[in-house]
């Protein structure tokens, strides 16, 4: 039993097959290089855009502290508006007893 190989098998080998494969393991590192700097750039772009859009909810936060009304401003405001209601509503009531009163 002869275990060599014969002359056109290692030729074939060393001329088509091993570039082949080299070539293969090459594109496949490459390819891997760079997914891998796409993820990290991807990541990176994460990162960045979360940090901006906290960084703008707490500036909006900041804002609607600063310029809407708290519930005591809006309760205080909301019993000067009746006060001035009844107030219009008593002189109406008034008027209007005047006016019966001329009519009879």
């Amino acid at each position: 039993m002869d275990l060599t190989f014969p002359s056109h098998m290692i030729w074939w080998i060393s001329v088509v097959d091993i570039p082949v494969a080299a070539s293969l393991f090459t594109i496949y590192v490459r390819g891997k290089r760079d997914v891998d700097a796409r993820v990290d750039h991807l990541s990176n772009l994460l990162e960045t855009r979360h940090s901006q859009l906290r960084d703008s909810l707490s500036a909006y936060k900041l804002e609607v502290a600063k310029t809407y009304s708290t519930q005591t401003e809006l309760r205080n405001l909301e019993g000067r508006l009746v006060s001035h209601l009844l107030r219009i509503e008593a002189k109406l009531d008034k008027h209007a007893e005047r006016l019966m009163k001329g009519h009879e």
